[in-house]
C-alpha cells in the first residue's frame, strides 16, 4: 500500500493564499463583544421544546404585526407609498427576528430602517394641512416598539461599554433628526425614544448582570463543595496512611531487634550469617526512618515549621502524634462517650474473643466510630445498636441506628465517611454493606477477615492464590 502522510492540524494563526487568519481567541472575544457568543438569553432560550415553539411564535407574530400593521401605520400617517413604508417596517421586523442571533447588526438595521423612514417621511410632512394635530414623528409607533424590543435583546447580550455606545449613537442620530434637520407639522417623540432606549439598556443590564452573578455564584460553589471534598478525602487517606505507619514501624521495630539479639542466642555464629543479620537490622532501621520521616510530613500542615512538626497547634488542641492507636478493647469507652453525647447505644458481643492482626482492630474500631458519628450528626436522639460478632474465619461488625426524632440541620460534612470505611475494609480484603433501612434508620455491616491476604503483587513467587 502507499505510504500516506499524516495530516497535520492547521495552524489558524498561519498565512494562507487567502491571507492571514484571525486566531480563535480573537474570534471568540469580537463575538463576545458583538453579542454572539451563546448564553442564557440567547437561543433556544430554553431547554423546554414547549417554551422554545412558544417564545418563536410569538417574536414572528409580533414581527409579522410590525411588517404589515406598521407599514399600513406609516403609510397613512405619513402619506407615503404603502409599498415603500411596508419595505421600511419589514426591516424593522427583520431586524427584531435576527436580534437574537447578531443583536449588534440586528440593532444597526433597526436604527438604519428607522432613520430611513424619518426622511422618506420628511418632505410629506410640510405638506400635510396645518389643523389638527401632526402625526409622530421621527419615530412612529411601530418602529419604536420595534428598537427597543430590539436594544432590549441587545442589553441582555452586549457588555455596558457596547450598550452605552449604542444608546449613544441612538440619541445623537434622533437629536440630529429632530433637533437639527426638523420638518413640517409633527408631534416630536424623540425624547420619548430615547428615554425608553435607556430604560430598556439598564432593564437589560441589570438581568445580565443578575444572570452573571448567579452563574460565578453557582461556580463558585462548586468549586468549594469538590475542593471541601477533595480534602476530606485526602485528609482520610493520610490519617489511614499515619495509622499504617504505625501498625508497621511497630513490626519493623521487633525485626530489628530480633536482628541484633540473634548472634547471641547462636554459639559461635558464621561469618555469613552475622553479615545476613546485620544487613536485615539496617534494613529495618532505614524502612523505620523512612516511615517516621513520611508520618512527620503527613501530620504536619506545615513541614517548614520545626517548632511544630506535627501541626497539632495549641495543647490540647488534638491527639498526641505517637499515642497507641486504638483496638477493640476501647469500644467500650468509645461507646460510653457516645452515651454522654446525647445517643441510646447498646452493645452486643458474640462469639469467642480472640486476638486480631493490629490493622483488623484498628480498622474495626474506626469503622464503628464512623458509623457512631454519623448517627450523632445525622440521627440525633436515636437508638443505636452495635454488634461484635467474633467468627472463625474474621470479625463481623454492624451498627444500626434508628430514624431522629426531630428534623435534622442540613449537615457540614463532606459526606465522606463510608468512603473511609470502604477504604479500609478493601485494604484488608473485607466487605461493607451501609444505606438506609425500612423504618427510616441505617444500618451499617463490614466483615474483616481474621488473617489479612498479601496484595496479588506482593506474594512470594510460587505461591498459589486460593
Amino acid at each position: 500500500m502507499p505510504k500516506v502522510d499524516p495530516v497535520q492540524p492547521e495552524d489558524p494563526t498561519t498565512t494562507s493564499a487567502e491571507g492571514p487568519r484571525t486566531p480563535p481567541r480573537t474570534t471568540a472575544r469580537l463575538r463576545v463583544w458583538l453579542g454572539e457568543a451563546p448564553t442564557r438569553h440567547s437561543p433556544p432560550y430554553s431547554r423546554y421544546r414547549w417554551a422554545r415553539l412558544l417564545t418563536y411564535f410569538l417574536l414572528g407574530w409580533i414581527a409579522l404585526i410590525i411588517a404589515v400593521g406598521g407599514g399600513a401605520e406609516v403609510s397613512e400617517s405619513y402619506r407615503i407609498a404603502f409599498p415603500v413604508a411596508l419595505v421600511t417596517t419589514a426591516l424593522q421586523a427583520v431586524a427584531l427576528l435576527l436580534a437574537g442571533w447578531r443583536p449588534v447588526l440586528a440593532w444597526a438595521l433597526s436604527l438604519a430602517a428607522a432613520t430611513v423612514t424619518a426622511l422618506l417621511a420628511r418632505p410629506h410632512l410640510a405638506a400635510l394641512p396645518p389643523d389638527g394635530p401632526g402625526p409622530n414623528w421621527p419615530w412612529t409607533t411601530p418602529t419604536l416598539i420595534a428598537h427597543i424590543a430590539v436594544f432590549l435583546l441587545l442589553a441582555l447580550r452586549v457588555r455596558p461599554a457596547g450598550v452605552v455606545a449604542a444608546a449613544t449613537v441612538t440619541t445623537a442620530v434622533t437629536w440630529v433628526l429632530q433637533a437639527l434637520m426638523g420638518a413640517g407639522r409633527y408631534s416630536g417623540t424623540g425624547t420619548l425614544a430615547v428615554a425608553l432606549c435607556a430604560v430598556m439598556a439598564v432593564t437589560g443590564g441589570a438581568l445580565r448582570s443578575r444572570q452573571q452573578a448567579r452563574s460565578e455564584l453557582v461556580q463558585q460553589t462548586t468549586i468549594t463543595v469538590e475542593e471541601r471534598a477533595r480534602r476530606t478525602l485526602l485528609e482520610e487517606r493520610s490519617r489511614i496512611a499515619r495509622e499504617l505507619h504505625d501498625v508497621v514501624a511497630h513490626h519493623m521495630s521487633v525485626i530489628s531487634i530480633q536482628a541484633q539479639v540473634a548472634p547471641h542466642l547462636v554459639e559461635n555464629p558464621s561469618p555469613e550469617l552475622l553479615e545476613n543479620l546485620s544487613g536485615i537490622r539496617a534494613n529495618a532501621l532505614e524502612a523505620l526512618t523512612e516511615l517516621r520521616r513520611v508520618l512527620g510530613v503527613l501530620r504536619s500542615e506545615h513541614p517548614e515549621n520545626s517548632e511544630d512538626p506535627y501541626g497539632l497547634g495549641a495543647p490540647g488542641a488534638g491527639a498526641a502524634p505517637d499515642a497507641p492507636q486504638p483496638t477493640l478493647d476501647r469500644l467500650g469507652a468509645l461507646i460510653e462517650n457516645t452515651r454522654a453525647a446525647g445517643l441510646d447505644v447498646t452493645a452486643e458481643v458474640t462469639g469467642g474473643i480472640r486476638p486480631y492482626a493490629p490493622g483488623v482492630e484498628l480498622s474495626a474500631y474506626r469503622i464503628v466510630q464512623e458509623a457512631l458519628s454519623n448517627a450523632l450528626r445525622h440521627a440525633p436522639g436515636s437508638r443505636v445498636r452495635v454488634e461484635v460478632g467474633h467468627l472463625p474465619d474474621g470479625l463481623r461488625l454492624r451498627v444500626d441506628n434508628s430514624p431522629p426524632r426531630h428534623p435534622v440541620p442540613p449537615s457540614p460534612g463532606a459526606g465522606h465517611g463510608l468512603l473511609g470505611m470502604r477504604e479500609r475494609v478493601a485494604m484488608l480484603g473485607g466487605r461493607l454493606v451501609a444505606g438506609g433501612t425500612e423504618g427510616g434508620g441505617f444500618s451499617v455491616t463490614a466483615f474483616l477477615p481474621g488473617d489479612v491476604p498479601d496484595p496479588p503483587d506482593q506474594r512470594p513467587t510460587g505461591e498459589q492464590t486460593p
